[in-house]
């Protein structure tokens, strides 16, 4: 039998951690100073989590991992998480629903039956939550912080599309469709597949006039918005509210100089989001999303409590960071023995401690064959009254000291 992988699920290489952890650091840094506080969930939950919260549809129960947990003869249906956010509403209405305001981050993978293999079925994602507030600055928060984080890995051509789901649902409601229909229209739509919308005649004319120009429309400010109420008028009150809510958020957005395209398309898997939604790419590519989900913690039996947030998705991110911008300045140095002696071993674990104590990646070649990564080398001499060799290995200088403090003081000075 060969040592194979799971289809779908991978290995993370030294490169490809240098470039997980990188990303990691800096969407925590950005988190903290904008006061969002960590969390780690359960890698199961309960399915019915899901289920009850619209999350998984019966066309999407094939696409989870899902099993009985037993208890004697008796036992609940788990499931590996398929969402990040669900997990943190739980853990807030178990563990923080006194507070009015709490703003979560979290790091953590997520579980996706793909049939072929070929795409990943463990995806990780860095996300943050921001439940208690309805108000439209916390939308405008939660998105110039994930375009802080971007920017913070050195992505500047950052695109952000904006939708509304609540529009969306409000338009589908208006269509009047049976509720078979309705619901295999709004399943459709989680799918991607917006020409069902295009295909439908309602029994106004005038609101398929404002379907066709939402579906079209790509604005790049509110105006446009402003544009599409004005065939809003015989719309519903759902759709006005709506629309208005739209219309502020994008607003705020101006006058902050958040740049954005407005495309109604820009959603998928919108089950449980009920207002603006955001999608951002790098270069044609998806690398998150977030929206606002006001009825999801109702549903899920907690208190009436609006919340929104965001996830980054950490793969493609991984893909597209060069790993120098992952390895960080900091010298890496290599310590070797000119005989291996006790003598000699027992001063190069010396050296590279006050090495490492003063910050610098130190490794030792004992056997002198390895192929290593690295600035400066040191060797070290078979008696602690002769002198260390330390060549840097960028500038093919070589000098000969005395003691490990001066070591240390040719490194600074030429780093």
């Amino acid at each position: 039998m060969e040592n194979q992988t799971c289809k779908g699920m991978r290995d993370l290489l030294p490169d490809d951690m240098l470039r997980f952890r990188h990303i990691e650091d800096k969407f925590r840094t950005c988190c903290l100073k904008w006061g969002y506080q960590e969390v780690k969930t359960p890698t199961l939950e309960y399915i019915h989590l899901f289920t009850s919260t619209g999350t998984l549809t019966p066309g999407m129960l094939g696409k989870v991992y899902s099993f009985l947990d037993w208890n004697g003869w008796s036992g609940e249906r788990v499931v590996l998480r398929p969402d990040g956010t669900i997990p943190i509403a739980r853990l807030y209405i178990n563990n923080l629903a006194e507070q009015e305001i709490a703003r979560l981050s979290y790091i953590t993978n997520i579980f996706s039956f793909d049939e072929t293999g070929r795409e990943n079925r463990e995806r990780w994602q860095c996300g943050v939550e921001f439940l208690g507030s309805a108000e439209a600055a916390a939308d405008a928060e939660i998105i110039l912080l994930a375009r802080e984080v971007m920017h913070n890995l050195g992505f500047d051509k950052l695109g952000l599309r904006l939708s509304h789901a609540g529009l969306v649902k409000a338009l589908v409601k208006e269509l009047g469709l049976s509720p078979g229909e309705e619901t295999k229209m709004v399943s459709r739509l989680l799918d991607g597949d917006w020409q069902a919308l295009t295909a439908v005649k309602s029994a106004k004319p005038e609101i398929d006039k404002l379907l066709s120009s939402l579906l079209d429309l790509k604005g790049k400010s509110s105006g446009f918005l402003h544009n599409a109420k004005a065939l809003s008028l015989q719309a519903s009150q759902d759709i006005k509210s709506n629309l208005d809510d739209f219309i502020t958020i994008a607003t705020l957005l101006d006058s902050l100089g958040c740049n954005y395209e407005i495309d109604i398309k820009a959603i998928t898997g919108f089950e449980y989001y009920t207002g603006t939604c955001f999608q951002l790419s790098l270069g044609g590519e998806t690398v998150g999303s977030g929206g606002r989900y006001n009825d999801l913690i109702p549903l899920m039996g907690g208190r009436n409590v609006p919340a929104c947030g965001f996830a980054l998705y950490v793969d493609p991110l991984m893909n597209l960071l060069p790993l120098r911008s992952a390895e960080g300045d900091e010298p890496k140095v290599l310590v070797k023995a000119e005989d291996v002696t006790p003598e000699a071993i027992e001063l190069c674990f010396s050296l590279a401690k006050s090495l490492r104590d003063a910050g610098y990646t130190t490794l030792f070649d004992f056997a002198s064959q390895g192929k290593f990564d690295y600035c400066w080398s040191i060797v070290v001499p078979k008696k602690k009254s002769s002198p260390f060799t330390i060549t840097n290995r960028k500038q093919g200088k070589q000098r000969r000291v005395v003691s490990i403090t001066e070591i240390l003081d040719v490194i600074e000075r030429q780093s």
